[in-house]
């Protein structure tokens, strides 16, 4: 029997490429350069947002006072984040996460179609997937960032956008693969027939339990399982 899957839709930093604290690192770094310091722990509570999102919900809960003086400061601090990603990602090495090139390659080789999605700019995507020599692969079918649609995570448009390009219609038929709040809160508005988080980023297993993802996996191979027994063998 084949899988009654046609569609996997991976996050990106801490899912499919590693990221040891530096995504939070460069939101606590651009909040501080502009005045609005703030903690670890409230840099990964907004992680795999939109990040002019992200740092609109960090002002307004820490610095509200900021958003009602000049709004004008999200795009400010946004700036300063993409300009810091970018400037990381161009000098450091890009790694994928443990199993993630052998995960794609079963995947498409079971007839699945693969795709990536974020909450980076197309800027930052872009730059991070040409070092890893994944912007033009073969083994990727769609890549769409949260400024290519009207709306990021939480809500549908990145996976609607991404059913329109690889022509699936059944939102059931997709699996959505995470390691943040948000992508699973994205996977559940898309209707995705299965949403799975993933230990390798900045949420713990505890904490993604209290979200009830339909699973919960330490390494994207276990992801095979979830979907192996009634694929291709």
């Amino acid at each position: 029997m084949q899988s009654p899957f046609k569609l996997v839709v991976f996050d990106i930093a801490g899912t499919t490429i590693q990221d040891k604290a530096a995504v939070a690192e460069t939101f606590m770094y651009a909040m501080q350069k502009h005045g609005y310091p703030i903690e670890m722990q409230q840099a990964n509570a907004v992680m795999g947002y939109r990040k002019n999102l992200a740092i609109e919900n960090l002002l307004r809960e820490n610095y509200p006072a900021a958003l009602t003086e000049d709004t004008s400061i999200i795009s400010a601090i946004h700036e300063t984040f993409n300009e810091t990603m970018i400037a990381f990602y161009q000098a450091e090495p890009i790694v994928a996460t443990p199993n993630a090139m052998e995960t794609f390659n079963w995947l498409k080789s079971n007839g699945i179609k693969v795709a990536l999605n974020t909450g980076f700019s197309k800027i930052i995507t872009d730059t991070i997937l040409k070092k890893i020599g994944w912007l033009d692969a073969d083994f990727i079918d769609c890549i769409i960032s949260s400024d290519e649609v009207a709306n990021g995570r939480p809500a549908a448009d990145m996976i609607q956008q991404i059913m329109k390009a690889t022509g699936i219609t059944d939102a059931n038929a997709i699996v959505k693969v995470g390691d943040t709040e948000v992508d699973i809160a994205e996977g559940r508005a898309a209707g995705c027939g299965l949403v799975v988080s993933v230990t390798t980023g900045s949420f713990t297993k505890d904490e993604l339990l209290s979200y009830h993802p339909d699973a919960i996996i330490d390494d994207l191979m276990e992801l095979i399982t979830l979907i192996k027994p009634v694929a291709v063998a």
